[in-house]
């Protein structure tokens, strides 16, 4: 039926998609947890430290800053974005300064310094406009 090469490469993107979806049920158990600078637990976190928290409770080393987590994987098209993915953004300072997790349908869920971990769409004006790349940690 499948090839053995075949076989190696769906069951390799089986676990690629089951690493993204415990990335994304992991991030949306932070909904709500308020934002705390420098924060990296459920009592508060900011943006990068959320990211950071819940790739770490996936298994996953990242630099703890924004701009370091934008040189960590590799570059993804807006067009080709998955789950899990990390999405970036220029708000207070050059470069990658603001960071969340891509989970599908044109949304990422984020650590909003006004409103905690929240989910909010790529396309709202104010993210579009200062959205600067996506990176991808996994394989695929």
């Amino acid at each position: 039926m499948f090839g053995l090469t075949t076989a190696v490469a769906l069951e390799q993107a089986q676990r690629v998609l089951a690493f993204d979806a415990r990335i994304t049920t992991t991030a949306m158990r932070y909904l709500g947890v308020p934002y705390s600078w420098g924060g990296t637990s459920y009592g508060g976190v900011d943006c990068s430290g959320f990211v950071w928290a819940v790739f770490a409770k996936n298994g996953i080393e990242l630099p703890r800053m924004a701009d370091g987590q934008f040189e960590t994987g590799h570059h993804v098209r807006v067009a080709d974005l998955r789950p899990g993915d990390l999405v970036f953004f220029q708000t207070y300072a050059p470069g990658a300064s603001h960071v969340g997790i891509y989970i599908g349908g044109g949304r990422f869920v984020h650590a909003s310094s006004s409103d905690g971990v929240r989910v909010d769409q790529l396309a709202e004006d104010y993210y579009a406009s200062r959205f600067i790349g996506a990176r991808r940690l996994t394989g695929v």
